[in-house]
């Protein structure tokens, strides 16, 4: 009997001194009732918000077919974002858990909501990003069954390689994985159109963002082992530099850091991927009820005179490229050639210089966004998006031949029109951030178990956490100030590397090579699935 008691003695003691946390902490009834609470809630105010809009726009209601494909879209692209929260923001719990920083419960909810904070203040330069991948033929034509074929083809094929990541407990990235699915589509819609596949992306974009998918892990690695290395010459403290001493928590001062880099690695994760989603939706809600939210019909009677500045000093730069040249009949499939394929001709700067005046009479002719006709103003925003694009492209393109002052005028007047289609009203920016948010309290153990126990040899300290995070905080922050999706999960891994590396503890290389395998398959995978489910979508819608 003494045996048995000292033997369980033992085992108490000795589990009361093992660093790793306690992940299977029940949530309680209170718990799921709140969940289930704030997901009706949210439902319920997306769906009074849709119907707000449309009695304010006064839009007519002939059939509900629209609102029908309008629901089910919202939902998949909302699955989306809850998925991308418990997939990809398990990374920003995983250090504050693993030094017992936070408790594990507290940790997933204090995430979730800075998750909700950092889409609610996000810019949208991101969401608008994204978008600009995609094949403009089926944005201008967003509405029809091709343009149903490519939204609900490139979320659903990000849902699947998500799940199926998540599963395995890898750390794949849903940015990653939304890029590959959205270049599938437009390789498809190319190819079945008769096109050379390459056609159908719009490929200087897409290696702007893969260049920032690519570098942000390498920045992540050197940056937090250069970090740790900084911080250890610094701070000459062993113990931050050891494995938690059971579950003791860190020193004030350590934990207060490791809690504020999970609070912006939260935040940032939000501002940056929630805008993904965002962008998406305003594609749904375009197609499905363009006369609410094809244009932006909050904009100030004072918009008008700043448009017309702008367009007559645009129209001035692009007449005089046009100058000895006629253009017949209608400009928009010349403008639309150009974006499209990026091929400057003689018929580019006539033709866009017609598409200038058509806009500016519609915008002046009527007095305000808000006056343009229901049954116009879907031609409207089509027309503001093929100025736009062919703008941004012509910017870029160096047989434009434009000087820094043109260049400049001609992005005065983008960003005037652009404020009529690039807008993202507040009740979506709400249910974007209660999905992200909702998702990041669901299914993160796999993940938080792969970053804590499965990168390194040994168990994650409070200096590599606190180094890890801090990088991935910035990096990610400063890819959002600049438009730039990148992955939270390939930052905060390869910087946990980092730090494993530079801390010679070591790093598991078959855990490494296995991040690296679901890193070079998501492209292609995403590729292959979404061009396949829109090739079988476009033949069935």
């Amino acid at each position: 009997m003494t045996s048995l008691a000292s033997d369980a003695g033992l085992r108490v003691d000795a589990g009361s001194h093992d660093p790793k946390p306690k992940l299977d902490q029940p949530t309680g009834v209170q718990g799921v009732l709140a969940f289930l609470g704030i997901t009706a809630l949210g439902l319920a105010y997306t769906a009074w918000s849709i119907y707000r809009d449309l009695q304010d726009a006064g839009a007519p209601v002939t059939t509900m077919l629209p609102f029908v494909l309008l629901g089910v879209a919202l939902l998949i692209a909302l699955g989306f974002e809850f998925v991308n929260g418990f997939h990809d923001t398990a990374n920003a719990v995983a250090t504050v858990i693993y030094t017992h920083s936070l408790k594990p419960n507290i940790a997933v909810v204090w995430s979730g909501f800075f998750n909700f904070l950092g889409v609610l203040f996000s810019t949208g330069a991101v969401a608008f990003g994204i978008v600009s991948l995609l094949p403009v033929e089926l944005i201008l034509q967003v509405g029809s069954s091709a343009g149903f074929a490519m939204v609900f083809a490139l979320l659903i094929a990000a849902i699947i390689w998500n799940l199926g990541t998540w599963w395995l407990g890898l750390p794949a990235s849903s940015s990653h994985t939304l890029i590959g699915s959205i270049i599938g589509v437009g390789i498809a819609n190319a190819l079945m159109r008769g096109r050379d596949g390459t056609s159908g992306v719009d490929w200087g974009k897409a290696t702007e963002i893969g260049y920032s998918l690519l570098l942000s892990p390498l920045v992540g690695f050197a940056c937090a082992a250069g970090l740790l290395l900084i911080l250890k010459f610094l701070v000459r403290k062993p113990e931050l530099y050891s494995e938690p001493k059971g579950q003791t928590p860190p020193p004030w001062w350590i934990r207060g850091l490791l809690i504020l880099t999970c609070t912006g690695v939260s935040f940032a994760h939000g501002s940056n991927d929630g805008q993904k989603g965002m962008g998406l939706i305003m594609l749904i809600l375009i197609g499905t009820v363009p006369t609410a939210y094809a244009l932006n019909r909050a904009l100030p009677a004072s918009h008008v005179a700043e448009f017309s500045k702008a367009s007559l000093a645009a129209s001035k730069v692009v007449e005089a490229k046009a100058a000895g040249y006629q253009i017949i009949g209608d400009p928009r499939a010349a403008v639309t050639n150009y974006v499209a394929k990026h091929e400057l001709n003689e018929g580019t700067y006539p033709s866009l210089a017609a598409l200038i005046r058509d806009i500016s009479r519609q915008i002046e002719g009527y007095g305000a966004i808000s006056k343009i006709p229901f049954a116009t103003v879907g031609n409207t925003r089509n027309d503001i998006y093929l100025a736009s694009e062919a703008l941004r492209f012509l910017a870029k393109d160096k047989e434009a031949q434009l000087t820094a002052a043109e260049k400049d005028t001609l992005a005065a007047y983008k960003g005037v029109i652009d404020k009529a289609t690039k807008f993202i009203p507040t009740w979506v920016k709400i249910a974007v951030a209660l999905a992200l948010g909702l998702g990041t309290m669901i299914g993160w153990k796999r993940i938080v178990v792969t970053v804590g126990e499965k990168i390194g040899k040994e168990h994650l300290t409070y200096g590599q956490g606190a180094s890890a995070e801090l990088v991935a905080m910035a990096t990610i922050g400063a890819a959002d100030t600049f438009g730039l999706p990148v992955s939270t999960t390939h930052v905060l891994s390869s910087g946990v590397a980092g730090t494993m590396a530079a801390n010679g503890s070591g790093v598991q290389i078959a855990t490494l090579q296995k991040l690296l395998m679901a890193w070079l398959l998501t492209l292609p995978c995403a590729i292959l699935i979404s061009g396949s489910l829109y090739f079988i979508l476009s033949r069935v819608m």
